[in-house]
């Protein structure tokens, strides 16, 4: 006769990361399970076993923590209620998934660097490296720009950042544009696919 909640592991991990109570945390499986979502005090004590005070001190904690908001619904039949909506504690676990997924990129990429240059690099080329993400390049195109320069034998980053400062002068926002490019460069020019000096590169197309 009990309820039984459908808990996600995503949630558990979030709300251990939020440092909410335990109260908190039983108020939002509620929610998350709950079809309705509507804020039924009687309903809530039933399924949960809190308290009156306990639910109604969680409902404003959440609401304050910006995790929850309520908004405005009309039924079939024109009567307007109001629901309470996960939406802000979604958004911010999608945010922080985004900031985590950027983080590991960031660090493959310093690890990609270092394994290549064959020592760690120092506090200077991190910055130079964080740089070029924040400018908008992407982790592919820095990591073909690295294979390009390891390819021709330079391990420095000035040489990849002139690599990728030339192909965003030509447009080229994947390495595939970048390979049709220098695949045409090779016919029209007869310049190796990448054994290419991009140093020397003053040509405008």
């Amino acid at each position: 006769m009990e309820k039984h909640f459908a808990i996600s592991t995503h949630l558990i991990k979030e709300s251990l990361r939020l440092k909410l109570s335990l109260e908190e945390f039983i108020f939002l499986i509620y929610l998350e399970d709950d079809i309705e979502k509507t804020f039924n005090v009687d309903r809530m004590q039933k399924a949960t076993g809190l308290s009156e005070s306990q639910i109604l001190n969680s409902f404003n904690s959440l609401l304050n923590k910006h995790f929850i908001d309520v908004k405005s619904t009309k039924d079939i039949e024109g009567r307007i209620g109001e629901e309470i909506s996960l939406e802000p504690l979604y958004r911010q676990m999608k945010e922080e998934e985004t900031k985590d997924m950027e983080k590991k990129e960031q660090e493959n990429i310093y690890e990609a660097f270092e394994n290549e240059f064959g020592r760690a690099i120092s506090s200077m080329e991190y910055e130079i490296i964080g740089a070029w993400m924040e400018k908008g390049f992407t982790e592919e195109m820095i990591l073909g720009a690295l294979k390009e320069a390891v390819y021709n034998g330079v391990t420095n980053l000035r040489y990849i950042d002139k690599i990728l400062y030339e192909w965003q002068k030509k447009g080229y926002k994947t390495m595939k544009e970048v390979k049709n490019g220098l695949i045409h460069r090779e016919e029209t020019k007869s310049s190796p696919l990448f054994d290419y000096n991009w140093l020397d590169d003053n040509d405008e197309e």
